[in-house]
C-alpha cells in the first residue's frame, strides 16, 4: 500500500447548495457553524441559496470553498481517511495547509476573505477574467497569449495538465485568446466562472499587501508536506509557507507538476476533498492508471 494525498479544489468549484450532503455529518456542521461568526456575514445562507452571482465573488467564493473542504475533511476523517500529503488548487493551497495543521479554520477564513476582497479592489478598474484552453501545447498557448496581449494583460496562469492551461488577464485579452484557439484548433476554449484574473501580473498589488497580511496571521509548521502551487515542492516550514502563499497570488499553478511531484514521492492514491470533482477530472489527465476518488461520490 503506498501513499494518500488530499486534494483541495480551487475557485470554479463552488455551486449553490454545496453544503446540501454534510447536513448529515456533526462534525462537519461543527465547521459550518463558525464560518458565519468569523466573517461577520451570513455565508452560510449564500452556500446554501445562492444567488450564484453572488457566490461566485472572489470575496466569497474563496471562504465558502475552504469551508466546504475543511467541512468534507472532517467527514473523511470520521470514515477513516487519513493522508501523508495535501495538495490544493490554488485557492485550495489554504484547505490544504489546513488539513495539515498549519493553519487552523478561523485563520483560513479570515486570510481567503481578505485575499478576496483584495482581488476585487484590484480589478474594480480593470476587470479581467481567465479562460480554459484545452487541447493546444503549451508553446502554442504562448503564442496565442503573446497575440492576445496587444488587447491588453493575457499570461499562462494555471498549467492543469498537459492538454489543459489556463490563461488570465483583461477580460478583452482573455476573449481575444479564446478567439485565437478555436482558430488554432483547440479541442475546446472557454471562459472561467471566475471574477478577477488570478495568477497573472494584474495581481501583483495584491502580492504586495497580502504579504503583510500573511506576517501578521498565525501560521505553524505543517504536520506533513504540503504542495506548493508555485515551484510544485513540498513545503511544511511557515516561514516558506508564508512565503509561496505570497508568491502564489500573482504566479502561475504548477498542477501538472504537483501531482507528478507526489507520485514520484511515493503517492499511489487520492482523494479530492471539498465541492465537485474537479481535479479528480484532471487526475484522470495526469495519472489515469492511479485511483482517484472525491468526498461528494464517497459519502
Amino acid at each position: 500500500m503506498g501513499n494518500t494525498a488530499f486534494l483541495m479544489p480551487g475557485q470554479g468549484s463552488q455551486y449553490v447548495g454545496m453544503l446540501g450532503k454534510l447536513d448529515a455529518y456533526p462534525k462537519a456542521q461543527q465547521i459550518i457553524s463558525k464560518v458565519n461568526g468569523v466573517l461577520g456575514f451570513d455565508l452560510v445562507k449564500l452556500m446554501k441559496e445562492g444567488p450564484i452571482e453572488e457566490l461566485t465573488q472572489t470575496e466569497n467564493t474563496q471562504p465558502a470553498l475552504v469551508a466546504c473542504s475543511a467541512a468534507w475533511l472532517e467527514v473523511a476523517k470520521e470514515k477513516g481517511l487519513s493522508c501523508q500529503f495535501a495538495l490544493g488548487h490554488s485557492l485550495g493551497e489554504y484547505s490544504a495547509l489546513y488539513a495539515a495543521e498549519a493553519i487552523d479554520i478561523e485563520t483560513a477564513l479570515r486570510l481567503v476573505r481578505r485575499r478576496g476582497e483584495l482581488m476585487r479592489d484590484a480589478t474594480s478598474k480593470i476587470p479581467g477574467t481567465m479562460g480554459a484552453i484545452i487541447g493546444l501545447p503549451a508553446e502554442k498557448v504562448k503564442e496565442i497569449c503573446q497575440e492576445a496581449s496587444k488587447t491588453g494583460v493575457c499570461e499562462m496562469a494555471n498549467f492543469n495538465s498537459s492538454g489543459q492551461i489556463v490563461v488570465s488577464g483583461e477580460v478583452e485579452a482573455v476573449k481575444k485568446a479564446m478567439e485565437l484557439a478555436k482558430e488554432a484548433k483547440a479541442r475546446l476554449a472557454r471562459l472561467l466562472q471566475v471574477s478577477a484574473p488570478f495568477h497573472s501580473s494584474m495581481m501583483d498589488p495584491v502580492a504586495e499587501v497580502f504579504a503583510k497580511d500573511l506576517e501578521a496571521a498565525n501560521i505553524n509548521d505543517a504536520k506533513f508536506p504540503v504542495i506548493a502551487n508555485v515551484n510544485a515542492k513540498p513545503v511544511q516550514k511557515a516561514s516558506e509557507i508564508r512565503e509561496n502563499l505570497t508568491k502564489q497570488i500573482n504566479s502561475p499553478v504548477l498542477w501538472e507538476k504537483s501531482i507528478l511531484q507526489v507520485v514520484a514521492m511515493g503517492v499511489d492514491n487520492f482523494v479530492e476533498v471539498g465541492a465537485k470533482n474537479v481535479l479528480t477530472g484532471l487526475n484522470g489527465q495526469i495519472v489515469p492508471n492511479l485511483t482517484t476518488s472525491n468526498t461528494e461520490a464517497m459519502f
